[in-house]
């Protein structure tokens, strides 16, 4: 048991070795996404400029205000470069407001997406930030149940064969994590928890 436990440690320490991870820090819960990932041992950079994201292998939009960000995605001209970095198959995972900044569509039309998966999305599907709460999903490619913190939420409303489907919800019923290539999209928080588990298969999705 105790080797065990020594390699499961092993395995969180070394996840994030030989890697450097871009978090975009334009608004948001970024300073959560940097402290897991370093937990995990990457190396990380507060991605505030498009010229950065050329010295990172992979990049997290955090959650936040959905239309906030995508304002200061296009004042800060991140646009073209996202979706030409998307294109060559740059890993990059969005988390709550950044699922709805990577859909394709939005069922209220607002903000303008990026269009990097070919999902839509609908923006606070469960309600307003007083209906907040954390479930226990299972997730495909994560062990055991895993504690997700739903803040405003979306979810995914739409999404053609591209995209692989990593957990689905029954009320509302969708999707919740899903997978594109190297394009993750969740409509949770996972840095809101002490679990790094997800954290770590974006990590193996850039090891790729």
């Amino acid at each position: 048991m105790l080797e065990l436990c020594l390699r499961i440690k092993n395995w969180h320490r070394e996840a994030g070795e030989d890697l450097h991870i871009g978090v975009l820090a334009l608004q948001g819960d970024y300073a959560e996404h940097i402290n897991m990932l370093q937990s995990n041992n990457a190396d990380v950079s507060e991605i505030r400029l498009p010229s950065q994201l050329d010295d990172v292998d992979g990049l997290i939009i955090p959650g936040g205000e959905s239309t906030t960000i995508v304002q200061l995605i296009d004042i800060y001209d991140f646009r073209t470069k996202l979706v030409e970095k998307a294109s060559e198959g740059f890993p990059i995972w969005g988390t709550c407001a950044g699922m709805i900044v990577m859909a394709r569509e939005l069922t209220d039309h607002r903000p303008e997406p990026l269009n990097l998966m070919n999902i839509k999305v609908s923006r606070n599907a469960f309600g307003r930030q007083i209906d907040s709460f954390e479930e226990d999903l299972t997730i495909k490619g994560i062990e055991g149940k895993f504690p997700a913190v739903f803040i405003r939420a979306p979810i995914v409303v739409e999404n053609d064969s591209s995209v692989d489907i990593l957990c689905s919800i029954d009320k509302p019923s969708g999707p919740v994590a899903v997978q594109q290539g190297k394009l993750l999209a969740t409509s949770f928080h996972p840095e809101l928890t002490n679990d790094s588990r997800m954290h770590e298969y974006f990590l193996s999705i850039v090891k790729m």
